[in-house]
């Protein structure tokens, strides 16, 4: 087997409306069917045992072993926990020649899936071992690192949704959805519509608490602060627990909660200062914290954020629990806890 060409379709093809990678493969005669490769399915499912049926239509059907690269390449994205469905084979008109299509998530994630495919089938093939779980668990670490934020991901998943075709154009968060005069586009949460004065005043947490509580909106007492002792004096000020933050941070990053002592103010300032240009002090206002996302004038989801937190099992240590929890790919940032998934506007 060998791959003559592998390219990425990043939009609506001739497969599917489905972004995937289309390999060009070349077959030997011996690979045109599996079944004349003596125990190689045995040996295959031996190496990769979450593989599934590869025959999808009858039993007399053949399959070559592009098919079993298709399966193969779907089935490690798919144990890597990218949300994968879509894939074909197709034999050409050339002797030999087959067009390899698997739908990817993270384009990224869908070639190194290719690779490993291919490393595994080889080893089948020559009968040595292969080590799967170090290839599933570098496929995570990729999608992990380059996959689309939690806010992102539902608007994309909201367009596709609705069949809206949409391209990825950087490693970050920008997205565009639709082709020619029609397309629109997004940057993480934000839209060509998105208010770059509301942008501005949102960024700023002290401007806004000001313009929320001149509309006749409760918001927490506090003051901005320069300098350790001024965050000392504001928290006695307040007379309860207080809640040191940055006065233009962002996702959480130095924010420190619930806090009395002088030591915990003090160090809860420095650590605040290197996530923003100023610190504000506040009262701690205790309950729950929701982040919600609005498009247009609709409340289209919620979320809870809860703090990180781990349950003993009287054998392992906090931090062997933290590690545990940190390998799921699919925990929320902030361990937000979801309670109402993007609904499509109608």
């Amino acid at each position: 087997m060998e791959a003559r060409r592998i390219r990425a379709l990043r939009g609506p093809n001739l497969w599917s409306r489905h972004t995937a990678i289309e390999a060009i493969i070349f077959c030997t005669p011996n690979e045109y069917s599996i079944e004349g490769i003596e125990n190689f399915e045995t040996r295959l499912r031996a190496l990769f045992p979450q593989l599934r049926l590869m025959r999808v239509g009858s039993y007399n059907e053949l399959i070559s072993i592009a098919h079993v690269l298709e399966h193969v390449v779907l089935g490690l994205q798919a144990q890597a926990g990218c949300p994968v469905t879509f894939s074909r084979t197709v034999k050409t008109n050339e002797e030999g020649i087959y067009q390899v299509i698997v739908e990817y998530s993270e384009e990224v994630v869908g070639r190194r899936a290719f690779h490993f495919a291919t490393e595994l089938i080889t080893a089948a093939l020559q009968d040595i071992s292969f080590d799967l779980e170090s290839a599933l668990k570098e496929l995570v670490n990729i999608d992990e690192d380059v996959r689309l934020g939690p806010s992102t991901g539902s608007i994309v998943q909201a367009a596709v949704e609705k069949n809206i075709p949409y391209r990825r154009l950087t490693q970050g968060s920008m997205v565009q959805f639709g082709w020619g005069s029609k397309q629109k586009r997004i940057q993480a949460a934000e839209t060509s519509d998105t208010s770059a004065i509301a942008e501005s005043i949102a960024q700023d947490k002290e401007l806004t608490k000001e313009l929320l509580h001149a509309a006749g909106v409760s918001v927490p007492m506090g003051q901005v602060v320069d300098n350790p002792d001024d965050a000392w004096r504001v928290a006695q000020s307040l007379g309860k627990s207080v809640v040191v933050k940055p006065k233009d941070g962002n996702q959480g990053k130095g924010v420190a909660v619930n806090i009395h002592l002088e030591e915990q103010v003090r160090m809860a300032f420095i650590v605040a200062q290197q996530y923003g240009s100023k610190v504000i002090v506040e009262r701690y206002m205790p309950g729950q914290d929701f982040r919600l996302l609005v498009v247009g004038d609709a409340l289209v989801a919620a979320a809870r954020r809860d703090p990180p937190q781990v349950i003993g099992d009287g054998v392992h240590s906090i931090k062997d629990l933290v590690d545990q929890i940190n390998l799921d790919p699919l925990r929320g940032d902030g361990h937000a806890t979801a309670l109402t998934k993007i609904r499509l506007m109608k």
